[in-house]
């Protein structure tokens, strides 16, 4: 069984569904890639400054962001191998590396693209999820166009695609 870590930067941030919101996500990410290995995720809830801080010290990003993704294995997208990934000795469960989420930036967003918080902090911990597992958009092609597909099935199995 994998595991979710969800802790928050600072007291009373964001809402009481968050961190089930966010676990169920990461998790319907390894369901639909196939992995039935146990794997491990840490999530940090944060906002506009800490995230900004965190950007400028690890990306050298002087700037806000709303998902920030920080993989610890070299994965191909859609092709996970267990065996060339970081263990967790404790646990045997995979680690597959951090992820951290602006919740005032999810709430703002949620508005802003008119489908609510839930719906938005549910993508974007898709989103980061399948960044720790290898995938990317930096380019406008194949890529990004398949991050895209894997983006909206898992938001479909989750019910909350664009119409949910």
């Amino acid at each position: 069984m994998s595991t979710v870590t969800v802790t928050r930067e600072k007291k009373n941030l964001g809402h009481p569904e968050t961190a089930g919101l966010v676990k169920r996500a990461v998790l319907a990410v390894l369901e639909a890639e196939g992995i039935r290995e146990a794997c491990h995720v840490d999530v940090m809830l944060t906002d506009d400054e800490g995230i900004h801080a965190i950007n400028l010290e690890h990306r050298g990003v002087d700037a806000a962001t709303d998902v920030l993704s920080f993989p610890l294995n070299e994965l191909t997208p859609g092709e996970f191998d267990p065996e060339g990934c970081e263990v967790d000795f404790d646990t045997d469960e995979i680690l597959l590396g951090d992820m951290v989420l602006d919740i005032p930036r999810c709430e703002a967003q949620g508005v802003e693209y008119g489908h609510g918080y839930r719906r938005e902090v549910s993508y974007l911990a898709v989103h980061s999820t399948l960044h720790l597992l290898g995938y990317d958009h930096l380019d406008e092609g194949a890529e990004k166009a398949l991050m895209r597909s894997r983006e909206e099935a898992v938001m479909t199995r989750l019910r909350t695609g664009r119409g949910g």
